[in-house]
């Protein structure tokens, strides 16, 4: 877990690439964190980055990557959401299991609260995670993951995939030779490789939530 200083220069880069496509200056850090100096903005880049949450781009001004978003993003003892911070209320799905058509478990009443700043444009929902075969991508059993609705994605990117019809998974996404593979995180699990026509993309990762 991070700490309120790691997580809150972490949420304002997140939001600074999502809003403008740049990261803030370090003496913009500085002081929206409230530092002295531009030495403790440096030390938490690099806190970040060891930790795999960011990446440095280099020979590029001001240039960060955001790698994985912070298990305790939204936790209430670390997190600066406060009463002023404007929240989005998104839909909460069942189970992402294999069997599981996504239309069998869009009928919900179950709802989540995010704050609004975290998730960008677009449409957004959450499932619940089941299974380990995403372990190594950081995402475990229990966890919610938040998808940004969108029938397209690169390469390597973690996406919710509709199979047949029938069967969703969250899975890594490559397309090569007019094929497309979905790849788990864990040795234990085979990547499966399906034609076009049998999956539908029905959003990427774009947060993940774990409770502790």
């Amino acid at each position: 877990m991070l700490t309120k200083q790691q997580l809150k220069l972490f949420m304002i880069i997140d939001e600074n690439l999502k809003k403008y496509g740049v990261c803030p200056s370090f003496e913009e850090m500085k002081n929206e964190i409230g530092l002295k100096s531009k030495s403790g903005i440096h030390r938490l880049i690099k806190s970040l980055e060891e930790r795999g949450y960011i990446k440095q781009i280099h020979n590029k001004a001001r240039a960060l990557e955001i790698l994985k978003y912070p298990p305790n993003l939204v936790e209430d003892d670390v997190s600066p959401v406060n009463d002023n911070v404007k929240m989005t209320t998104i839909p909460l799905y069942g189970k992402i299991a294999a069997g599981t058509p996504i239309a069998a478990i869009a009928d919900t009443t179950e709802t989540m609260d995010i704050p609004a700043d975290m998730l960008g444009v677009g449409k957004f929902y959450a499932l619940k995670v089941e299974g380990d075969s995403m372990i190594e991508a950081g995402i475990h059993s229990g966890d919610r993951v938040i998808i940004q609705e969108t029938p397209n994605a690169e390469n390597g990117t973690i996406v919710v995939a509709l199979i047949d019809n029938e069967e969703v998974t969250l899975k890594y996404l490559y397309k090569k030779n007019g094929s497309i593979a979905l790849k788990p995180a864990n040795p234990n699990y085979e990547t499966r490789i399906f034609s076009p026509e049998r999956v539908k993309i029905q959003g990427k990762l774009a947060m993940l939530i774990r409770s502790y």
